[in-house]
């Protein structure tokens, strides 16, 4: 019963530090999103129409891509700063092509415009980029928009230069599952088996 007694409390033991480490360091701790790296260094060759960061003052009449080597484009996506999609009507194509272009509809008034696209190189690698622009008599760059639109998201969460905002890790829902044998802290019950001297130590 020694023997037992001591295994079940070592387990319990064990169990109490994991629990604990778990709650103290959390998964969801720095999980920011980030963007995978492009080792083949098509993003930072590729030209786009319009350029990343130009402004204009009037609504572009197209969009371009030229790679530096002929690739599949997978996804090509026109958004505004509101995250409102604007129909440029992509299509897939299974054709292996360095050059794209699509002509653009009369845009909306808007703070910026960002293009996203995606390709499988030549490896069947998928790279993803993207490009900003902006256009009106008040138009500024995009970069210096969406610093200011970080900047406001960082003290509205009362965030500092010595701070950082974590986002909360997702609440799980469990429905139907049973209910728990026991409740930390945890209580151990050793019952006494017979009259031996062994089961009463």
């Amino acid at each position: 019963m020694r023997v037992n007694a001591r295994r079940v409390l070592a387990a319990v033991w064990v169990m109490l530090y994991v629990n604990t480490v778990a709650a103290q360091t959390p998964a969801a701790v720095a999980t920011y999103p980030r963007a995978a790296i492009d080792y083949s260094g098509i993003v930072a060759k590729t030209q786009t129409t319009p350029l990343d960061d130009s402004v204009f003052d009037f609504s572009p009449e197209k969009l371009g891509l030229v790679f530096p080597q002929k690739v599949h484009l997978v996804k090509l996506i026109l958004r505004d700063q509101a995250h409102e999609w604007v129909d440029i009507s992509f299509r897939y194509s299974p054709r292996l092509s360095s050059s794209f272009e699509w002509f653009l509809p009369e845009l909306k008034a808007a703070d910026y415009y960002t293009a996203e696209w995606a390709i499988l190189d030549e490896q069947d690698r998928l790279i993803r980029g993207s490009f900003s622009f902006s256009f009106g008599e008040t138009a500024r760059m995009p970069s210096l928009i969406k610093a200011e639109q970080e900047l406001a998201l960082r003290l509205r969460n009362g965030e500092d230069e010595n701070t950082r905002f974590i986002t909360p890790p997702r609440t799980q829902i469990i429905l139907e599952q049973e209910p728990r044998t026991y409740d930390p802290p945890f209580t151990l019950r050793l019952e006494e088996r017979g009259g031996s001297a062994d089961s009463k130590q």
